[in-house]
């Protein structure tokens, strides 16, 4: 079991390794649902904290739609996240018909080296998580989907995670459930849908804001009961 934790400052990073999360997703503008962080900020976190850290990939929270601009921001992004050692990107992008840009996908992953690549909820907003779920399997750089199940909150979408992770694909990607977690419903969700994997922002915030700090306690809390399924 993996408790990934959002973090959008190097405090975030250390309070969630050192309270038991496994995995950071370091980003800025938490309220925009996460664009890349500053190159500064990913030298820090990465030389602050021994669990992987990946980077968001997202240029601006405009839509998932990207050009060709975009698309040179983003490699030169990505290029850059190598060279300062993270362990992974998340990333995501679609075409105007809400598929999984295919095209420009292919791009960013030439670029990725041995970076772990985590594909985001822009998978959310397609009209077919299961088939684009075989798209992504085509592509042996993507590790994880972050997904909500297709709903705003993934505690409304446990039948979907279910299927998703029924779903016979060409090779394993692992479910990477988020959006809405929280201590009450950590539990409950992990027993109903059986995910290995799961993403935790507002859920582990003080007061549960996003725009507040990482709670130590909180993340103690999650990563207990993630623990108690991992035995």
């Amino acid at each position: 079991m993996i408790l990934e934790v959002i973090a959008t400052s190097v405090a975030d990073a250390i309070i969630a390794e050192k309270n038991g999360a496994g995995r950071i997703e370091l980003i800025s503008g938490i309220c925009e649902g996460g664009v890349t962080p500053s190159y500064g900020l990913i030298e820090q976190v990465v030389a602050s904290v021994s669990i992987p850290v990946n980077v968001m990939i997202r240029p601006h929270s405009n839509s998932f739609c990207y050009d060709e601009w975009d698309l040179e921001t983003m490699l030169t992004d990505i290029r850059t996240v190598r060279r300062l050692g993270a362990a992974g990107i998340v990333t995501g992008c679609l075409t105007p018909e809400r598929k999984v840009d295919t095209e420009l996908l292919e791009k960013l992953l030439a670029e990725v080296g041995e970076l772990s690549v985590t594909f985001h909820r822009a998978i959310d907003e397609t009209d077919d998580l299961e088939g684009m779920l075989h798209v992504l399997a085509q592509y042996p750089q993507i590790h994880r989907v972050l997904t909500s199940g297709g709903k705003s909150s993934v505690l409304d979408a446990r039948d979907e995670i279910l299927r998703l992770q029924a779903v016979e694909l060409s090779r394993p990607i692992a479910i990477l459930a988020g959006s809405g977690l929280n201590l009450q419903s950590l539990a409950s969700f992990i027993r109903d849908t059986g995910v290995r994997e799961v993403h935790m922002g507002t859920g582990v915030r003080r007061g549960n804001r996003a725009q507040d700090k990482v709670d130590p306690e909180l993340v103690r809390a999650a990563a207990d009961i993630v623990a108690g399924f991992s035995k």
